[in-house]
C-alpha cells in the first residue's frame, strides 16, 4: 500500500500522477483541436505537424515544471518533514536552516524536542536520585540489621533460608543460605507459631530450641509466602514459686465445696473452717504476689493467637493481653486435648466482666473438673520447645491461675485470667524516612512538608456539634509514613439518628470511648509540629477551636485545605467535593469507608499527594505560595489559617 511507502517516495508518486494527468489532458486537448481543424478543411499533414510540435512543447514544459516543483517540494518540505520526524523520535532538535520553509512547525518541533530533552534530563536526574536514595536506604538498613542485637532470619515457603544477619550467624552456628531452617531450629515451635499466624495475626511470639539445645525467644511474622524470624537470647527464667501456687490451689479446692454446702444457717464449725481457708488463701496470694512482683510476662498476644487451634462459637474481640503467645496457646491446647480425652467437647470463650482483666474460658456441657485432675493436667509440659516447663510453671510465670467451676445450664468451664495490655494494641511495624535528614528543618515546599491529614465525624454539621470520631495519617517527604491515629470519642451527649445514618456510629459504640478532652489531647500530641490538612478545613478546625476552653488544647498548626488546592488547579467553578475529586483523580473510596473518619482521611491524603505535582506545575510550590493564592478564592472558602483564633 502507498501508505507504507516513505514520505518522499509517496510525494514523488503524487507528482508523477499529476504529470501524467496533465499530459493526458494536453493530449485530449490536442486530439480535439485536430478534429476541429480537420472539419475546417485544414490538410492532415499540416494538422499532424502542428499538433506534434504543440504536444512536444506542452509535454516537455509540463514535465519540466512538474519535476522542478517536485524538487523544490522535496527539498524544502519532504526532507525537512522527515528530519522533523526523526528529531521527534530521537529527541534531537533539527537545524534552523533545514526548517525555515515550514513556518511555525520548525520552531514548535525544536521547542518540543528541547522540552523533551529537559524532561528526559530531569527524569534521569530523578531516577538517579531515587536510585541513590534506595541504595542509601538499603545500605543503612543493612548496617542496622548487620549490627542489630537480635538475629534476623528470612525463609521462603519451603523453609529455605534466604536472608540472615550477623547476629543470627552468632546465635546459630553454621547457618547458610539455601539450607532448611529446621536444620537449625526445631520445627515444632515454628509449626505452632505458623498456626497462630494463620489465625489472622501479623506476628506472634514463640520459644524455640536450636540444634544445639539452646532455648531462644523469637518473634515470627509472615513475609509474602515465607517467614521472618527475629531471635533473641533467652534470659534465665526466674524461679517459679510452685509451692506457693500449689498451696493457694489447695486452699481454693477446700473452700469451694464448703461454699457449695451453704444452705440455710451456717454452722459455727463451717464458718471457722471457711474463715481459716480464706485467711490461708489471702496469705498465700500475698506471698505469691510478692514473689511474682516485677516478673510478669513481657510478651503481648491477641486473643486470636491464644485461641489458635481451639474451637470457638463466637467471634473474638480484637484485644491484646499480657501473655507469651507460644506458652499460653500451648497450655490452652493441652487443656483442650485433655478435656477431649475425657469425652468432652470444649469451646473457647472470653468473659469481659472486668475490662482490665479478661477471663479466658474453655466451656463444655457436663460437670466441673476436680481440682486434683486439673493439677494432674497442669503437671505436664505443654510446650514442646520447653520440656522442663509445666503448665503450672507457665501459669506462675504469668502471675495467674486457672480454676474449674460450674455454670448454669448443666455446663462447666475452666477459667484463666490475664491482664489487658494498657494501650490495647500491638506496636506498629518499621517506620522510617532516611531522606528526612537531607531536608531543611523548616522546609515549606509542599513535597517536603511533614503533614497530618485528618477528618472528623460529628453529631451534626455545626461547629457547636460534638466530635464522635477523629482520625489522622502522617505524611513526610511526599509519602505516607504508616503512622496513624484513629479513635472514637464520647461526645457527652446523644448522637442524633440522622448523624448515625451517615457515619454509622451509635451511642453504644462511643459509650466506653475516651471523652473529648482525652481524645483531642492525644490527637494534639500526634499532630505536634505538623501541617494539618483537611477537606473543608474551616469546619474541622472550627470544631477543634470551639472546644479549646473545654479541653485546654490549642491547635496553632498551619493548615492546608484540599478544597482550596483543588480550586487552584481546576478553578472555582469545578466541583470540589470529596467524591468529585476522588473520581477526577481516579481514587477509589470503598462504600463502607465513606463517611468514616479514617476512610475519608485516606481519600484526602491520596488527593493531596496527587494535587502536589499539579500545583507545582502551576508554580505553586511552597506553603507560602498557597497562602498568597488563597486570597483569590475567598468567595469559595475561608482560609482556615486566618479563621484560627489567636491565643491570648
Amino acid at each position: 500500500m502507498i501508505s507504507d511507502r516513505p514520505l518522499r517516495l509517496r510525494i514523488l508518486l503524487l507528482f508523477a500522477a499529476l504529470a501524467g494527468a496533465v499530459l493526458a489532458a494536453i493530449l485530449a486537448a490536442l486530439v480535439i483541436a485536430g478534429w476541429r481543424m480537420s472539419l475546417s478543411g485544414v490538410a492532415a499533414t499540416s494538422i499532424v505537424d502542428a499538433l506534434a510540435l504543440a504536444a512536444l512543447i506542452a509535454g516537455l514544459g509540463c514535465l519540466g515544471a512538474t519535476a522542478g516543483i517536485w524538487m523544490l517540494f522535496d527539498r524544502y518540505l519532504a526532507r525537512p518533514i522527515e528530519a522533523l520526524a526523526g528529531g521527534l523520535r530521537t529527541g534531537q532538535a533539527p537545524e534552523e536552516p533545514d526548517t525555515r520553509y515550514l513556518a511555525d512547525l520548525g520552531p514548535a518541533v525544536r521547542e518540543a524536542a528541547q522540552a523533551r530533552a529537559r524532561a528526559a534530563e530531569a527524569l534521569s536526574r530523578a531516577v538517579e536520585e531515587h536510585a541513590s536514595e534506595l541504595a542509601h536506604e538499603k545500605e543503612t538498613l543493612e548496617n542496622i540489621l548487620a549490627d542489630f542485637g537480635a538475629g534476623a532470619i528470612m525463609a521462603d515457603a519451603h523453609g529455605r533460608i534466604m536472608f540472615y544477619n550477623s547476629a543470627a550467624a552468632r546465635l546459630l552456628r553454621g547457618i547458610a543460605l539455601d539450607r532448611r531452617l529446621d536444620r537449625y531450629i526445631s520445627s515444632g515451635a515454628i509449626e505452632a507459631a505458623s498456626a497462630r499466624l494463620a489465625a489472622g495475626v501479623d506476628a506472634t511470639d514463640l520459644v524455640c530450641l536450636t540444634a544445639d539445645g539452646e532455648r531462644m525467644n523469637a518473634r515470627m511474622r509472615r513475609v509474602d509466602d515465607g517467614i521472618l524470624l527475629i531471635l533473641r537470647d533467652r534470659t534465665s527464667a526466674a524461679a517459679v514459686p510452685r509451692d506457693r501456687l500449689e498451696a493457694l490451689r489447695r486452699h481454693a479446692a477446700t473452700l469451694v465445696p464448703m461454699l457449695d454446702a451453704l444452705e440455710g444457717p451456717m454452722p459455727p464449725e463451717l464458718a471457722r473452717a471457711i474463715q481459716h481457708e480464706g485467711r490461708g488463701m489471702a496469705r498465700e496470694t500475698k506471698a505469691l504476689s510478692e514473689l511474682l512482683s516485677g516478673k510478669g510476662p513481657t510478651g503481648r498476644a491477641r486473643l486470636v493467637e491464644l485461641a489458635a487451634g481451639l474451637s470457638s462459637d463466637a467471634a473474638l474481640p480484637n484485644l491484646v493481653v499480657l501473655a507469651d503467645a507460644g506458652e499460653m496457646n500451648a497450655l490452652l491446647r493441652h487443656l483442650d486435648k485433655s478435656l477431649r480425652d475425657e469425652g468432652l467437647t470444649p469451646a473457647f470463650d472470653i468473659l469481659l466482666d472486668d475490662p482490665a482483666e479478661p477471663h479466658l474460658c474453655l466451656v463444655w456441657s457436663g460437670n466441673p473438673v476436680p481440682m486434683a485432675r486439673l493439677d494432674e493436667w497442669l503437671s505436664y509440659a505443654p510446650d514442646c520447645a520447653q520440656p522442663d516447663l509445666s503448665g503450672a510453671d507457665i501459669l506462675a510465670m504469668h502471675g495467674t491461675g486457672i480454676w474449674s467451676e460450674a455454670i448454669s445450664g448443666e455446663q462447666a468451664r475452666l477459667v484463666l485470667s490475664l491482664l489487658l495490655a494498657e494501650d490495647g494494641h500491638l506496636p506498629a511495624g518499621l517506620t522510617y524516612d532516611f531522606a528526612l535528614g537531607k531536608r531543611a528543618v523548616a522546609a515549606s515546599r509542599l513535597s517536603d512538608l511533614t503533614c497530618v491529614v485528618f477528618d472528623t465525624e460529628t453529631t451534626g454539621l455545626d461547629v457547636t456539634d460534638r466530635i464522635v470520631q477523629i482520625a489522622g495519617l502522617r505524611i513526610a517527604g511526599g509519602r505516607l509514613t504508616g503512622e496513624s491515629f484513629d479513635t472514637l470519642v464520647n461526645p457527652g451527649r446523644e448522637i442524633p439518628p440522622g448523624a448515625t445514618a451517615i457515619h454509622h456510629i451509635t451511642n453504644e459504640m462511643v459509650a466506653d470511648a475516651p471523652d473529648v478532652r482525652a481524645a483531642v489531647t492525644a490527637f494534639h500530641h500526634f499532630t505536634a509540629e505538623a501541617v494539618l490538612i483537611a477537606h473543608n478545613a474551616p469546619f474541622d478546625m472550627g470544631l477543634l477551636h470551639a472546644i479549646r476552653d473545654e479541653t485546654g488544647v490549642h491547635f496553632e498548626n498551619p493548615v492546608l485545605d484540599t478544597v482550596l488546592l483543588s480550586a487552584m488547579v481546576w478553578g472555582q467553578s469545578a466541583d470540589h467535593s470529596l467524591d468529585a475529586l476522588a473520581e477526577r483523580l481516579s481514587i477509589e473510596i470503598p462504600p463502607e469507608a465513606r463517611h468514616s473518619a479514617m476512610g475519608d482521611t485516606i481519600a484526602t491524603a491520596e488527593i493531596f499527594l496527587r494535587l502536589v505535582p499539579a500545583l507545582e506545575a502551576k508554580g505553586i510550590e511552597t506553603f507560602e505560595d498557597v497562602i498568597q493564592r488563597a486570597r483569590q478564592f475567598r468567595n469559595l472558602i475561608a482560609d482556615a489559617n486566618q479563621a484560627a483564633p489567636k491565643s491570648g
